[in-house]
């Protein structure tokens, strides 16, 4: 087994050598010529971003994903749409019971 010391090394030396194959592709004044303009193909971001894509194709629907979309967009709509209804159904009955005058009511032009 390795010790630590010959674990850092040897990713230090990982860690040089891409740090030396990243300097070399992007500093190449010649890699016009190959069609490769500019950056470096990463391929851990390259699966993340197909991974980001093709999320949908492998999503399975299970009791937990239920429960946070029920909590983080089902329940706030519904939620604030029934106090927006309480206030102003409250809001109406002043109205109409002559709790509020006329000139203190609000949004009395629409």
């Amino acid at each position: 087994m390795p010790t630590p010391e010959q674990v850092q090394q040897d990713k230090a030396a990982r860690r040089a050598a891409l740090r030396t194959e990243y300097w070399r592709t992007m500093t190449n004044p010649h890699a016009h010529l190959h069609g490769e303009s500019g950056g470096v193909y990463d391929l851990g971001l390259a699966r993340f971003q197909a991974m980001r894509v093709s999320n949908f194709e492998h999503f399975k629907p299970t009791g937990r994903s239920f429960k946070i979309g029920m909590l983080t967009v089902v329940l706030p709509i519904v939620g604030y749409a029934w106090m927006l209804k309480r206030e102003r159904d409250a809001r109406e009955a002043q109205y109409r019971t002559g709790q509020v005058a006329y000139k203190d009511r609000r949004f009395k032009f629409i």
